[in-house]
């Protein structure tokens, strides 16, 4: 399979809805092909979510590509991301900004996605391994946050850690059907916007969910 010409024709779909060239640029230059299992690598360009290890999955592209165009980033930024994951969306963050702290909760996935990281030469990302409350206050205050896993509510424990004009992309609803909010931090009054349903893996954590109900 040629996946460069995958990764084309993905960028040219996305282009379709998703405006930020800076974004898009990103999508066009990670392989995506590198952050998901063996048994998935011929799917890596469609335009669907994929599942990882341990229950958790890789995000659809377009998610990926309208969460990181919410964030608005100019290169300049320090990022937090919630949910390492594969380290697919670490990876999109690092090429648009000068620093991500990305956080995860599973040992074994922060360990996949570490190396996946380090063998494509990324080094302005900082992996960390989730403590009790939810991100990484030892680096906050952060010019943007986003969580790939869904809370209930907007977390204080996030907000506290997002510099005023920051913005924060995070879903939010039940453990089955989400919201993606974009919540810009002001002084006052922070300014909440829509950007469509959405279903993510739970956000688990102090200010989110508890541990996964078992059936």
């Amino acid at each position: 399979m040629d996946f460069e010409k995958a990764r084309v024709r993905l960028v040219e779909h996305l282009a379709r809805e998703i405006k930020d060239k800076r974004v898009l640029a990103a999508m066009a230059h990670v392989p995506r092909e590198r952050f998901v299992p063996p048994e998935s690598t011929l799917l890596a360009y469609e335009d669907r979510p994929l599942p990882i290890a341990l229950d958790q999955t890789i995000s659809q592209p377009y998610i990926v590509a309208l969460m990181t165009q919410g964030l608005e980033l100019t290169g300049s930024e320090k990022v937090l991301e919630v949910g390492t994951g594969s380290g697919y969306q670490s990876a999109i963050l690092a090429e648009l900004c000068r620093l991500v702290v990305t956080t995860e909760r599973l040992p074994a996935l922060s360990e996949t996605a570490g190396k996946a990281l380090a063998n494509l030469g990324y080094n302005n990302i900082e992996l960390h391994l989730a403590g009790e409350t939810l991100g990484w206050k030892n680096r906050a205050p952060y010019d943007a946050i986003m969580a790939t896993a869904a809370a209930p509510s907007v977390p204080d424990e996030l907000l506290e850690q997002l510099a005023i004009g920051g913005r924060m992309v995070i879903p939010v609803g039940s453990r089955y059907i989400q919201e993606l909010c974009k919540i810009t931090r002001r002084k006052d009054r922070n300014v909440v916007e829509n950007l469509g349903a959405c279903r993510f893996v739970s956000l688990i954590g102090k200010g989110a969910w508890p541990e996964e109900p078992e059936f």
